[in-house]
């Protein structure tokens, strides 16, 4: 087939890809739609173009994890044709659910918001998000995409039928929008409302120990390290907890994995099953209320995630979701591109 006419069609191949019911136990297809997509993308750039977005998959800016407003490898949005955008918009929908998306383009829209009560329209920018593509998209040694700006970092590895997720980076400034036309927009409200709803439950259930301390971290704590370790184990564990409880912390650790494609979350949440959910911790500081500082951590065998809202007023809420094996797709993908230039 000429090869104008398949990149013409691979955006159609895509749509229905995407339009196709998943299967139970079909951990493929979310694979086969990311390789389309990827290759879609790719098939649009030019020459220039691809040399922006497209490295080695051993290549060192794959695990710079950022989500701070910084210079960036990849490929710029804004940099990109009307097509191209629309395609590499394609390819986050590969990975993300309806709500996990939604949740990624307000977050993007809040760098316009940003725009107007900073009154810096060249510094927060919401076309300043950039692609990049690892390795060749379907081969099976492993191969990885990033999508990456200010409170985005979504990095994902895929290695067969196994696909990583990790590092994964949501955040929201303002956490709620004071004025304008999304005036009340909270786009990580279920990521602070759960959260604090479990607080509360728990200290009123003769639990206090779930404050470990009062004194607010500015920060998530792992902040952008390439490589996390666990932290000290804080609060109350899932085996102290009633079965409320228990489905409460349930509750809130899916709102971080159903950020993605059903399949996607359901490998993920039967590895945090499978490692034991009864070590699984849930730990607080600071207030219990809206408006005041707060942090929480999350931590079992094999992630940690940690919602923060300490800064601006207590109006700006990061969320981050890592693996201690995981991360950057280090556990699927074994040793085999370790004698590169990039090693662990």
């Amino acid at each position: 087939m000429d090869r104008a006419v398949l990149a013409m069609m691979k955006p159609l191949i895509l749509c229905v890809l995407l339009a196709l019911p998943v299967a139970a136990g079909d951990p493929a297809a979310p694979q086969v739609a990311m390789k389309a997509a990827a290759e879609a993308f790719l098939d649009q750039l030019d020459g220039n173009q691809r040399k922006q977005a497209v490295f080695p998959l051993n290549d060192a800016s794959r695990e710079n994890f950022r989500y701070t407003p910084r210079e960036r490898t990849g490929l710029c949005i804004k940099e990109m044709t009307a097509d191209q955008r629309a395609a590499a918009m394609s390819l986050l929908k590969t990975a993300l659910s309806q709500k996990g998306y939604l949740k990624a383009t307000e977050i993007m829209a809040l760098e316009g918001v940003l725009a107007k009560i900073e009154n810096r329209p060249k510094f927060r920018d919401p076309n300043k998000y950039l692609v990049s593509v690892f390795g060749s998209p379907g081969d099976v040694k492993g191969w990885g995409w990033k999508y990456e700006g200010h409170h985005l970092s979504l990095n994902y590895t895929i290695v067969g039928d196994a696909i990583s997720v990790t590092p994964s980076f949501f955040g929201s400034n303002p956490a709620e929008v004071p004025v304008g036309d999304r005036k009340g927009l909270r786009v990580l409200k279920a990521e602070e409302d759960l959260a604090i709803a479990l607080a509360k439950k728990l200290i009123a259930e003769g639990k206090p120990q779930v404050v470990f301390t009062d004194d607010t971290p500015a920060e998530v704590l792992t902040r952008e390290e390439r490589k996390v370790q666990p932290l000290k184990p804080v609060g109350v564990m899932v085996k102290d907890m009633t079965v409320d409880q228990k489905k409460s912390l349930m509750e809130l650790i899916r709102v971080y994995i159903d950020r993605h494609r059903e399949p996607v979350a359901a490998a993920d949440m039967a590895k945090i099953e499978s490692a034991g959910v009864d070590e699984i911790s849930f730990g607080w500081s600071g207030a219990t209320e809206r408006g005041k500082p707060w942090y929480y951590r999350i931590q079992g065998p094999t992630f940690l995630m940690e919602g923060a809202n300490s800064q601006n007023g207590a109006n700006h809420v990061h969320a981050t979701w890592r693996e201690f094996d995981g991360d950057f797709g280090r556990d699927v993908l074994g040793d085999h591109y370790h004698g590169g230039a990039h090693k662990h």
